[in-house]
């Protein structure tokens, strides 16, 4: 099997895996953990980010903007603007393309800190429509792309 097919499948096994994990401003751990916090634990866990490092949203964008597709799978990630800057602002996984569902941490925001703030506002890592979510979507990218061109530098 190709690594991609296995790196993919590890990646969407391990985000389910966080289900429910609750939501907290620049976390990246099962005691709370952020949009960009969940997307980069799974790629570090695939071997698709660097061990070392923290990315934005708007950095993981800009890092796979040559692997941006049109057609998004099972995996890839979504990414959302904010309308009147055009900045990058919010990153999921896909979890079914056809039904258009994505999956990631959301619904918190700088003041959700903790798992207290979290239940207040429903904050989670959850699945959910990637379309009309108030956001204008940005783009698809396809990180297991870089297992086919020598990795992750």
């Amino acid at each position: 099997m190709p690594q991609s097919y296995l790196a993919r499948k590890n990646a969407t096994l391990l985000a389910s895996s966080l289900l429910w994990t609750p939501y907290k401003w620049g976390g990246d751990d099962p005691s709370g953990i952020d949009c960009s916090g969940f997307i980069i634990e799974i790629l570090k866990s695939v071997g698709l980010l660097p061990y070392h490092g923290d990315w934005t949203a708007a950095d993981l964008f800009d890092r796979f903007k040559l692997m941006h597709v049109t057609n998004p799978s099972h995996g890839d990630l979504v990414f959302w603007r904010k309308e009147e800057t055009n900045r990058i602002v919010h990153v999921e996984m896909v979890w079914d393309a056809a039904l258009k569902l994505s999956i990631g941490a959301g619904g918190g925001g700088p003041s959700t800190l903790d798992e207290a703030d979290a239940w207040l506002h429903n904050a989670y890592v959850r699945v959910r429509p990637y379309e009309n979510r108030g956001r204008p979507l940005a783009g698809f990218a396809s990180p297991y792309h870089m297992l086919s061109q020598g990795g992750t530098e």
